[in-house]
């Protein structure tokens, strides 16, 4: 069925113009860059997204604008020879203790684990052991391990840790770490390790030690301090770690910033190294050290007050350019060629200018990451359904479900316990991706029949189009309504969403008469026939496209709502700024009807329509009773409609401009919490 496209779709070289304009603003490209292509330009309806994601490197030429360094998949090394997802695939768990920590961080199998608040590590110095297919992310900046370490063991491949700090292993008067190895997180022989915006201090021994034969591993936008030996990469005669290493602050630690001995490839760019631990030791003071037969190339970083900024053995070799010195003395040496790292992936290089700056901002744990997590329909999840499913009870944060274009035949359920949801479109139009089912309400009702079922509360779906296709003219039952929607959550949104159906299309209802459940509905297209906007929710539409769809009659095609408001709620049905269209013949549609469920007195709905075009297929008389309650003890009302339907009759209520003033989008939708998601 054909629909219009949202008014507020945008081309891709609009979106491309504004990230531009932003970039440029933020001053964070730097001018020595390639021009950006418009067809790397994100669409307007898909934010960038934290945590879970498919790893996949960014396409070249994208601009890096604020958002961009927090970006969800990895780059540089961890995102070549398939890529680092961590848990993503897997089910979502919020930890708070450590017991949840060490259970799900060895678990077998995909996780995404939110640490929220500190976890505080027993026995002090213990490790928590990490298992492949994971995602350990702070939840805000407020995630911390104290006392304690992660420890990847041999063979562990596709972890991703994110958003913590790891703090306080220090054994008082071991400044050299030697009697005890507390690491803040140590790994040894695994693969595809992404280890990012991170705090680690004042631990045992080292902050973070990457050993023994380590491979496609990028350590990005981390804050090593207040410590002695801070990263350490090697350990091995090997040499095969190829690892990204960019946007870290080394501040107030003495060596290993990194030392990288025997690394096949490293890539160091844009990290500022500051403060350095001055306690006089003439050699295992220095910055960043190549070792071994180690290839190292340096892009772009800044080094304050630093001994030794960057060294290498005579078997090793290294290369720097761009980087910028203030108060540096020791060894700066430059060895053979090494490697170009856009011989295997591209990246953007930010001025060592601005590095200071950009760093001190945007390393460490960040409040935008691990708020929200987002699962991928169906890169990571085969379905919808199974998206949801991933959710934790009592959802505490936010968690958006991406879906890629494509039409989706399931039907979906969120319960009440999976609170904060977001379901996501990633297509250039809602109608690029479609979730469809086919069930009539004959086989369990309005919520066997619904396509999605949206129980929980403050769910939002966008760019997406819901479906319930079933042929009522292949049938006879005695239930034919067949929903596409059903709600029965509060404050739930529908932005650029499309409704399609015939009979009962669109249910917006409350646990039970006496709730308050509120949906706004905005910029979106819904079409029916009988009763297709129904149901005792509070419910705006607004700058929407509503479509009568005929049945084919001379003289009643059928009713556009059918509200069931409980006597005590001043707020129904509002349809404003909107326009309602109609394939059928003029003068057979009506507006509406009273629905009384069960004969339930105290349903007596209220429907307002305002502002709205309305076409020749409505009747002159257009409200109308039903199972034998007049509408005239409803409270039905128009006010300032216009277009060919919009005439005015004894049998139209319109509402005066006084009481109009008291009925806006904001009136209601507010409730006790002053909602407003119109704002």
């Amino acid at each position: 069925m054909t629909q219009p496209r949202s008014k507020r779709l945008r081309t891709r070289g609009w979106v491309l113009a504004c990230l531009t304009a932003l970039v440029a603003a933020l001053g964070l490209t730097p001018a020595n860059t390639p021009p950006v292509a418009a067809a790397t330009a994100r669409p307007a309806t898909v934010p960038a997204a934290p945590v879970g994601s498919t790893a996949t490197e960014a396409p070249k030429g994208e601009a890096t604008a604020a958002a961009g360094r927090l970006s969800p998949t990895p780059h540089g090394f961890a995102s070549l020879a398939g890529g680092t997802t961590g848990g993503a695939g897997g089910e979502v768990v919020t930890v708070t203790d450590q017991a949840s920590l060490a259970k799900y961080a060895a678990a077998d199998g995909r996780y995404i684990i939110r640490i929220k608040g500190t976890i505080d590590v027993e026995p002090f110095g213990s490790e928590i052991e990490v298992t492949s297919d994971k995602t350990l992310v702070g939840v805000g900046t407020l995630g911390e391990i104290v006392h304690g370490e992660l420890h990847l063991n041999p063979g562990t491949r596709n972890v991703i840790i994110r958003n913590l700090t790891i703090r306080d292993s220090y054994v008082e008067g071991d400044w050299d770490g030697k009697t005890q190895d507390f690491d803040g997180i140590q790994m040894d022989s695994v693969d595809h390790v992404w280890i990012d915006h991170n705090r680690l201090t004042h631990m045992g021994d080292g902050l973070l030690d990457i050993r023994k034969d380590s491979q496609y591993v990028t350590v990005s936008y981390n804050r090593f301090d207040h410590h002695n030996k801070a990263f350490g990469i090697g350990w091995t005669d090997n040499v095969t770690t190829q690892i990204t290493i960019d946007h870290n602050w080394f501040n107030g630690t003495k060596q290993r910033n990194p030392s990288a001995d025997n690394c096949a490839y490293a890539h160091l760019y844009n990290n500022y190294l500051s403060a350095q631990v001055d306690d006089g030791d003439p050699v295992w003071s220095y910055g960043n050290w190549a070792r071994g037969r180690t290839e190292m190339v340096i892009e772009n970083s800044y080094y304050a007050d630093v001994q030794h900024p960057y060294q290498a053995d005579e078997t090793a070799e290294l290369v720097q350019r761009g980087s910028i010195l203030k108060r540096t003395f020791g060894r700066h040496d430059a060895r053979g060629e090494a490697f170009d790292p856009r011989d295997f992936y591209d990246y953007r290089l930010d001025r060592a200018a601005a590095v200071p700056a950009l760093v001190k901002r945007f390393s460490g744990p960040q409040r935008a990451i691990g708020t929200q997590t987002v699962l991928n329909v169906p890169a990571d999840y085969p379905t919808v359904q199974a998206a949801v499913d991933a959710v934790p009870e009592g959802n505490d944060g936010e968690v958006t479900l991406r879906i890629a274009p494509g039409s989706y035949r399931e039907q979906v359920r969120i319960p009440a316990s999976k609170p904060h949801l977001a379901l996501r479109g990633t297509g250039d139009d809602r109608s690029h991706t479609r979730i469809v089912h086919d069930t009539p309400a004959e086989y369990g009702g309005s919520s066997g029949s619904a396509t999605v079922l949206i129980a929980a509360d403050d769910v939002t779906a966008d760019n997406l189009t819901f479906v319930n296709d079933f042929d009522e003219a292949a049938h006879d039952l005695d239930g034919e309504q067949a929903l596409a929607m059903k709600t029965t959550g509060d404050r739930i949104v529908f932005e650029n969403t499309a409704f399609e159906g015939n009979q009962d299309t669109l249910m917006t209802n409350s646990p039970d008469l006496r709730s308050l459940s509120r949906v706004y509905v905005h910029d979106s297209f819904v079409e029916g026939d009988v009763d297709f906007l129904y149901g005792r929710a509070t419910t705006v539409f607004d700058d929407c496209v509503i479509k009568a769809l005929s049945r084919g009659s001379s003289s009643n095609n059928g009713y556009i709502t059918a509200a069931s408001t409980w006597k005590e709620n001043p707020y129904g049905f509002l349809i404003t700024d909107s326009r309602i269209v109609s394939d059928a013949p003029a003068g057979t549609f009506h507006l509406g009807r009273p629905w009384h469920p069960g004969g339930e007195p105290d349903a007596i709905g209220q429907v307002l329509i305002r502002d709205t075009e309305l076409p020749a297929a409505i009747k002159d008389s257009p409200w109308t009773d039903m199972s034998g309650f007049p509408w005239q003890e409803a409270r039905f009302t128009e006010y300032r409609n216009y277009g060919p339907g919009a005439t005015v009759t004894a049998d139209r209520p319109q509402m005066s401009a006084d009481e109009a003033a008291r009925h806006t989008v904001t009136d209601y939708l507010a409730g006790p919490d002053d909602w407003a998601p119109h704002r």
